[in-house]
């Protein structure tokens, strides 16, 4: 990890793109401004591991529930639920 010591106004420049500007130091808190491209997600550290969480969640789906949302499929698509025969023409 590296470590720097800034002041207010100053900043710190990542590659070509990214920019972290001290605007404000207030006790124990600082102010940061970060430019960066749009492709580049920027997130606070405790909102970063909510987000990871949930993607970890949500793409450790079992079979039971795989089931469950099939059925509901068929029962929403029910023309779809039984593959069509292919013409033997």
């Amino acid at each position: 990890m590296l470590i720097l010591t800034r002041k207010a106004g100053e900043e710190i420049t990542i590659g070509e793109e990214i920019v972290i500007s001290v605007l404000e130091v207030r006790g124990s808190q600082v102010r940061l401004g970060i430019k960066a491209p749009p492709s580049i997600a920027i997130h606070r550290g405790e909102i970063f591991e909510r987000i990871r969480e949930e993607n970890l969640r949500a793409g450790s789906v079992g079979p039971s529930e795989v089931g469950a949302l099939s059925e509901r499929l068929r029962a929403i698509f029910p023309e779809s639920a039984t593959p069509k025969k292919p013409s033997t023409e």
